[in-house]
């Protein structure tokens, strides 16, 4: 048997792999230099086959029934299916009063379409994001997941305890692209493709085109340091609420959370910005920045879901974050994998086409762009729990010590519990966990404990 030792190894930096050699101190290396594929077809080739190893060796590997996260999207289906045609998968689906009907559906067209057993979970409101149940598990960093611990957990249970479980999870990194790739276009002075594109996806979503370009061009024109110090520039002179808004895709964009920010809170954060500015190291080129970015976000996401996994018995296996798969999927360049007229068009590229992925992803589930969010959830959650929320922010160290304003969160608080906007729930998200993470997991639950 083989025996490597992992001692003194705790984090592996993103864009690194660790290199195992018998004997041998563990050494890291950079796995970012891609070697770029000629084009989307033959790109989508190598990635179909990167992502039906990833699954299937597995799959092979667990010998037995395995669990899989089954949203109906795209990115869970296709694992689904290929996990489907060399074992047995048993997926799960968490559906409640505020989820899109059309993923249960889709969920439910895909377990018959490859026979597999299938449990849809339909939760309550006692399921809702940001219970924060006593004796809920935590880990060394904040994760936004620990705010749907519950939720986790009802969907997740008919699967606990099997030898792995297949997620859907960094899809859309790997898949797809934002609009970084036409502030690209814009950077390489491509102008004329820029706007044609632009102008082609607003008006399919009903959109005006205008807003949308002219914010994608001043992005372009002022470059990352630039945004970097309009953003410093803004938060020292508190011209928060009064700046006008950008369409697209950006290096940094002060959201809500930005209008909660003491003086001393704006301060903090406008020196760390400019000390961003200065780092030469990140790559101006905007599609780069953000496909790396997307990436390593999406990695301290699943590795910061690692305690719940391990409490809920669940053994997550994250096959888009693959690192072959990784390198297989960046090697297109972003702006073929950003599809005006077919969503995630390598996917539907790669895997048909591959003799060994039978059956074929579905037409209908390959023609389909949309795909629902928890984002009612979310807000039906402030309003149940807006008492406890509220507790839980009174003693915010974030707040204690003087960065947020109270009064500003709680006002904000109260308007997203009344459903009035769902504008700022996100930043509201990102606040609450990572309070909740610094007084100390489970000092603060819906049973009435006191925060």
């Amino acid at each position: 048997m083989l025996h490597i030792s992992y001692e003194g190894i705790n984090l592996v930096p993103g864009g690194h792999g660790l290199l195992l050699r018998i004997g041998q101190v563990p050494k890291l290396v950079d796995v970012t230099a891609i070697q770029p594929a000629e084009d989307l077809q033959s790109g989508a080739a190598q990635f179909g086959a990167a992502l039906t190893q990833a699954v299937k060796y597995r799959v092979r590997a667990a010998g037995a029934t395995v669990g899989a996260d089954l949203s109906g999207g795209l990115d869970s289906s296709a694992a689904v299916v290929l996990a489907s045609q060399v074992g047995q998968v048993h997926a799960v689906t968490y559906t409640d009063a505020y989820t899109s009907a059309e993923d249960a559906s889709f969920a439910a067209r895909i377990a018959e379409h490859t026979d597999i057993e299938h449990t849809i979970a339909h939760g309550t409101d006692e399921d809702l994001p940001f219970s924060f149940p006593t004796g809920q598990p935590t880990g060394l960093e904040p994760a936004l997941s620990a705010a749907l611990f519950e939720m986790d957990r009802t969907y997740l249970a008919p699967v606990a305890g099997l030898p792995l479980h297949l997620t859907g999870h960094g899809g859309d990194v790997v898949l797809d692209a934002t609009s970084s790739v036409w502030v690209r276009l814009l950077q390489d002075g491509k102008r004329r493709a820029a706007q044609r594109q632009i102008v082609a996806y607003a008006r399919m979503r009903n959109a005006a085109p205008g807003p949308f370009w002219h914010g994608l061009k001043d992005t372009a024109a002022l470059g990352r340091t630039g945004v970097l110090e309009k953003a410093v520039e803004q938060l020292e002179k508190n011209r928060l609420r009064n700046a006008p808004g950008v369409g697209g895709w950006s290096w940094c964009r002060l959201g809500t959370a930005a209008s909660w920010l003491t003086p001393n809170g704006r301060a903090q954060v406008a020196m760390r910005l400019r000390q961003a500015a200065a780092d030469t190291s990140p790559p101006e080129r905007a599609d780069e920045f953000d496909q790396w970015a997307a990436l390593r976000f999406t990695g301290a996401s699943a590795r910061g879901w690692a305690p719940y996994a391990d409490a809920l018995g669940i053994r997550p296996v994250y096959p888009y974050l693959d690192n072959t798969v990784v390198r297989a999927a960046f090697a297109v360049p972003p702006e073929a994998r950003r599809g005006l007229y077919t969503f995630k068009p390598k996917l539907s590229a790669a895997l048909p086409d591959l003799p060994t992925a039978l059956p074929d992803l579905p037409n209908w589930l390959l023609g389909r762009r949309s795909k629902g969010s928890f984002t009612p959830q979310r807000v039906m959650a402030f309003q149940q729990h807006r008492s406890q929320l509220g507790d839980l922010l009174a003693v915010s160290p974030l707040i204690t010590s003087g960065l947020f304003n109270h009064d500003a969160v709680a006002d904000t608080l109260a308007q997203l519990g009344q459903g009035r906007t769902p504008i700022g729930s996100a930043d509201m998200h990102q606040l609450l966990t990572v309070s909740w993470w610094l007084i100390g997991a489970g000092t603060c639950s819906s049973t009435g404990t006191s925060c």
